[in-house]
């Protein structure tokens, strides 16, 4: 399947086609925060962005920027060929459980030490997710957990039709 044909790229924006393939790595001093049901799980400057060719970037988390006891193993794993296995997090807040709200890589690939442990969460399944004060809008797709922002240009993958990508 070819290539889609990439959006306008416009000042202060990048493209997801310009992404590298294995992803990159880096932590950034952006600050990043979710929340759920009126609590806040994770707030971080510490975050570790990972971009990926034709996604959106990711924001994992350091585990001690993650709330305490809000965090509880789900059932589950996945393969990243990349970053290796993949666990899942369901959230609890009071009375509301949300299944597989992030992941996280507890024994990664050594080319991804910087992830060991971090938790990415779903922006499609928490109440909200804010890259410097800016609302985050979830990446298209059940299993793609990318931050759409203002900066960041498509096509994403995960939308109708991008399977074969």
């Amino acid at each position: 399947m070819p290539q889609p044909r990439r959006d306008p790229v416009g000042p202060g924006q990048e493209s997801v086609w310009d992404y590298p393939r294995p992803p990159s790595a880096e932590v950034t001093g952006r600050r990043v925060v979710v929340e759920l049901a009126g609590r806040t799980l994770a707030d971080s400057t510490r975050a570790v962005r990972v971009c990926e060719t034709s996604h959106p970037p990711v924001y994992y988390v350091p585990r001690g920027d993650v709330a305490d006891d809000v965090l509880r193993r789900a059932p589950g794993t996945s393969w990243c060929e990349w970053k290796g296995a993949a666990t899942y997090w369901d959230a609890v807040v009071g009375d509301r459980r949300v299944p597989a709200v992030g992941w996280s890589y507890e024994d990664p690939d050594p080319r991804y030490t910087l992830l060991r442990g971090a938790v990415a969460f779903y922006p499609s399944r928490v109440d909200r997710a804010l890259v410097d004060g800016e609302p985050v809008r979830a990446q298209a797709g059940d299993f793609y957990g990318g931050w759409i922002t203002a900066e960041v240009v498509g096509p994403f993958k995960g939308e109708p039709g991008t399977l074969g990508w």
